[in-house]
């Protein structure tokens, strides 16, 4: 074998310390680590640094740095894949063998395999909530131009984001990049999702002992028209009248309620001048996590943002907030004495959860607590209460805070 190239972007582990002469599948011990993962058609391994856990999957070298490249391009377009973090060349001495390739990714925290959800007792009061994942994940990679091509289950990792899931996009081998997919792409990549939806769900059935009577067949379907609802209404192009312009505002409203950033608005005359056409150029789903990030830099996912910027706003209504600049500082002074002691508290009694997905699970419980009793309640008891019904038996620390 030729001595391995390494390519490595900046601010990761340089991985000189792996042993590139070797398959990864031999490789045992020291730094490697189970992980939570799909099934996959070539060797994935992970190892851990202090940096994170990355990673490592080996394919041929064609395949490795189009893959590379392809996730690479789709980090400027969207969020919602996985991030490369380096590429491994090792070329053969035989010059008629293509050589092989490692390609190196970030591992998404606290992300799980789709087994682990649709193989759980859950299942059932969370099919919906994957079902608009899924869809809304490939109506993101569609409006970035980006054709997967083998679209599955398994090609997915998902994490709990607020009340919802997010899903992200980890096997770009067969994605292919162009400005804007057309109609037969697009449902042609529809079609190979849901033939590999079919195909993973009567795989689950088989392994659980049922017949494939049982399989939940009918999920790449569903997925499907959940797909074709959110993409009319992302590229409707409605015609309103001039003294109608409220419209405008009511349907940039409307696509951040869907959590899309609106990156422009263009109004086209039509019926001789006296309407216009209203056409919106969309952006990733990222407009409440973008909005958070601006307003006190902390990130987080979109709908764990959504929640936490609702809490900020009652934060703001009841603290104080009238002024640009009053509501500047009503929000770092809801971060240094609401999130952040909630956050180290949670950090501290729930090691392994991600801290900012509990935190919204804490806002529902206070909320519903607060809608039975009809009042206002305080962080410290909301916590206390949403500690012991989340997890009996565990003397809750007390979440001290100076807000409500």
């Amino acid at each position: 074998m030729r001595t391995p190239t390494i390519h490595i972007r900046p601010g990761h582990p340089d991985f000189l310390d792996l042993d590139w002469t070797a398959p990864i599948g031999v490789w045992d011990g020291g730094r490697l680590v189970d992980m939570p993962t799909g099934i996959h058609r070539h060797p994935v391994v992970f190892v851990a640094y202090d940096e994170g856990v990355y990673a490592i999957k080996e394919l041929p070298l064609p395949v490795a740095r189009h893959e590379f490249e392809a996730l690479r391009t789709l980090e400027e377009r969207t969020t919602r894949t996985a991030r490369a973090v380096g590429l491994i060349e090792r070329g053969w001495w035989d010059d008629h063998d293509e050589g092989a390739g490692v390609v190196i990714t970030q591992f998404a925290e606290y992300a799980f395999p789709y087994r682990e959800l649709v193989s759980g007792a859950g299942f059932g009061r969370h099919r919906g909530r994957l079902l608009d994942a899924f869809a809304g994940l490939l109506v993101e990679l569609h409006l970035a131009g980006a054709y997967w091509g083998d679209c599955s289950l398994s090609n997915i990792l998902y994490r709990w984001d607020g009340a919802s899931i997010e899903t992200v996009m980890v096997d770009a081998e067969t994605a292919e990049l162009h400005e804007v997919l057309s109609t037969g792409q697009r449902r042609q990549d529809l079609a190979i999702m849901e033939e590999n939806v079919a195909g993973e769900m009567a795989d689950i059935a088989a392994a659980h002992g049922f017949d494939l009577d049982s399989a939940d067949l009918a999920l790449g379907a569903e997925i499907t028209e959940r797909y074709a609802a959110l993409w009319k209404e992302l590229r409707a192009d409605p015609v309103i009248a001039q003294n109608e312009s409220y419209l405008i505002r009511e349907r940039i409203a409307r696509m951040n309620d869907l959590g899309f950033s609106v990156e422009d608005v263009e109004l086209i005359p039509v019926d001789g001048g006296n309407k216009v056409r209203m056409q919106l150029t969309v952006g990733g789903r990222t407009y409440h996590s973008e909005r958070l990030r601006s307003l006190i830099g902390v990130e987080a996912s979109e709908n764990q943002a959504r929640f936490i910027l609702s809490d900020l706003t009652y934060h703001e209504h009841k603290f104080g907030g009238d002024s640009p600049t009053g509501k500047a500082v009503a929000a770092m002074r809801w971060r240094a004495t609401v999130l952040e002691p909630i956050l180290a508290t949670i950090s501290s009694e729930l090691p392994q959860d991600d801290p900012l997905q509990r935190y919204t699970d804490f806002l529902n419980h206070r909320y519903r607590l607060a809608t039975k009793r009809g009042q206002d309640i305080p962080n410290d008891e909301a916590y206390a209460d949403w500690r012991s019904a989340s997890y009996p038996g565990h003397a809750p620390e007390s979440a001290e805070s100076g807000g409500s």
